[in-house]
């Protein structure tokens, strides 16, 4: 979860599944790296940010892929970010410009929420899924 100037950085996914749909930051971890160097890593990879993590936002459990997903607050270094290979664009939005119905998981909707109840606050419990939701999502519909 990246920000800068209270924007935040999403990018449009230019991979499978949910290619063409905005996303954060965000990827798998590499044999024997650590999560906060992974979270780097991807930022790099995806959009060109150089981030200075803060701190554990989320934790969300996929169980139909089997994941369990570790997300950071971070702020962009030097505001800079442009796509890498797996985006086609990158960009900082206000809140009321997402692009609510062409976000790509419902994980991405769930931490941009969680971002904006904690906004200026530094101390807080790391949230998990929200009550009920499991990351299912139909592959035809938006995630809205």
């Amino acid at each position: 979860m990246v920000t800068w100037q209270d924007k935040i950085l999403l990018c449009r996914r230019n991979i499978h599944p949910r290619k063409g749909y905005w996303t954060i930051p965000a990827g798998y971890l590499e044999l024997q790296e650590t999560p906060l160097d992974g979270a780097r890593r991807e930022a790099m990879e995806e959009a060109n940010a150089d981030l200075d993590i803060e701190r554990v936002l989320a934790v969300y459990s996929i169980p139909r892929i089997s994941q369990i997903q570790i997300l950071y607050r971070a702020t962009l270094k030097d505001g800079r970010h442009h796509p890498g290979p797996e985006s086609q664009e990158t960009e900082l939005f206000d809140w009321n410009d997402i692009p609510w119905t062409d976000l790509a998981f419902p994980s991405v909707k769930w931490v941009l929420n969680q971002h904006r109840e904690v906004i200026d606050k530094t101390d807080f419990a790391p949230f998990s899924n929200p009550p009920g939701e499991t990351g299912d999502y139909d592959r035809a519909k938006p995630v809205v």
